[in-house]
């Protein structure tokens, strides 16, 4: 495994002062310097980041996660340890960083991406595929000062994939993009992985990290807790950090409760509860919720699992295209239909969550609340856990 970014041992502290001197005068007066404590972000951290993959951050607000990311980018220089970076680097942590906000959209993608790196003639050459990946031609020539917040994210993060970096720090600006443009991000992304370029994420929205991550790492306190593979890491940071309750079936549950999900089960044809399937046949999971208020464009999703925990699959809606335009308050249902279930026969279990269109928040997150197994079908396997439409034969002798 090639590593793209190398973080061995790195420790970075803050000040923060307790009654802070405001002036030479105010320091000259009371004869001291001004009290300070010293806060920990980041302690004795090591972590490896894959080339090619996409990695995430993962933590509580104050855990670090964006000291790291901006030790990574070289804005701060860690107390002790290393870091090392293969390739070119580009980083987009803060709302119109290197924006300067009196100049145009249009000085500000040469200022900015000569700050990056860029030269004038590459600027020139990827100027118009910037400006139309950020939406914002008609305010080009615009003083960015009038620009609203989404704006500056859309403007700089094309400045930034532009780029085309080895590898991309994240640092939660997507939050602030319209649902379009996310999307375009993701396309983004899901390019710079087929391409081999790397990709560090820092985001709150967990769900979207175990669809969208490879590999994850989770810090509390300035301390790595776990690194692993993405879905491991967010259900031991979701189990662990957030107030989990018993919910049905049997499962775990977390989430604001705006909708909160009462069943998950497949269902045969006839929409009854069916409790086996099998493999290769088609499989319908139904998702029932009450909702007790209206909720604006809630992205529902699924995800399989087998009885000890491995994550096999999962899918949202906004991968799927299906996000309706509201919920109100009240009981429904969403099914997640699967056209041919290519899992071994054995038990597995399904999870379910319901978030935010920028899939940020979660309104609710159930775990392993519904049971199925798989039986033997005409999908063959001699092992393993998938069963695929495969067949052995076609011997040449030569």
């Amino acid at each position: 495994m090639v590593t793209a970014v190398d973080v061995q041992h790195v420790s970075k502290s803050f000040r923060v002062y307790r009654d802070r001197n405001q002036s030479l005068k105010a320091t000259l007066l009371s004869g001291r310097r001004a009290a300070f404590d010293r806060f920990q972000a980041l302690d004795d951290v090591s972590l490896e980041v894959p080339e090619g993959s996409t990695f995430g951050l993962l933590g509580r607000n104050g855990s670090g996660k964006s000291t790291l990311l901006k030790c990574m980018a070289r804005i701060l220089n860690p107390d002790s340890g290393s870091i090392t970076t293969r390739g070119r680097l580009a980083a987009m942590l803060e709302v119109g960083s290197g924006f300067h906000p009196e100049l145009s959209g249009r000085e500000n993608v040469y200022l900015n991406g000569s700050i990056l790196g860029m030269s004038r003639a590459e600027i020139d050459r990827k100027f118009d595929q910037i400006v139309d990946f950020s939406g914002v031609e008609r305010f080009i020539d615009q003083p960015v000062k009038n620009y609203s917040s989404g704006m500056y994210v859309r403007l700089g993060f094309a400045v930034s994939i532009h780029v085309e970096p080895d590898v991309l720090l994240v640092d939660e600006v997507l939050a602030v993009g319209d649902m379009e443009f996310q999307e375009k991000c993701m396309e983004k992304f899901a390019q710079f992985r087929r391409e081999g370029r790397t990709v560090v994420v820092v985001s709150h929205g967990i769900e979207q990290m175990r669809t969208f991550c490879d590999h994850a790492a989770w810090l509390d306190g300035g301390v790595v807790q776990a690194v692993g593979a993405a879905s491991s890491i967010v259900d031991q940071y979701a189990d662990a950090g957030h107030a989990v309750t018993a919910g049905p079936g049997g499962g775990v549950r977390f989430g604001s409760g705006e909708v909160r999900f009462t069943k998950l089960s497949l269902v045969d044809e006839h929409g009854a509860d069916a409790t086996s399937v099998r493999a290769g046949a088609p499989a319908t999971v139904r998702l029932w919720y009450e909702a007790s208020e209206r909720i604006e464009r809630p992205v529902f999703g699924a995800t399989f699992h087998t009885v000890d925990g491995v994550h096999l699959w999962g899918l949202h809606g906004r991968d799927s295209g299906y996000v309706p335009e509201a919920i109100e308050a009240g009981t429904g249902t969403v099914d997640v239909r699967v056209e041919h279930l290519p899992l071994a026969p054995g038990g597995y279990t399904i999870s379910a969550t319901v978030q935010d269109q920028s899939c940020t928040h979660v309104f609710d997150s159930l775990q392993r609340a519904g049971r199925f197994t798989v039986l033997g079908g005409d999908y063959l396997t001699s092992g393993g856990i998938l069963a695929l439409d495969a067949s052995v034969g076609g011997l040449r002798e030569h």
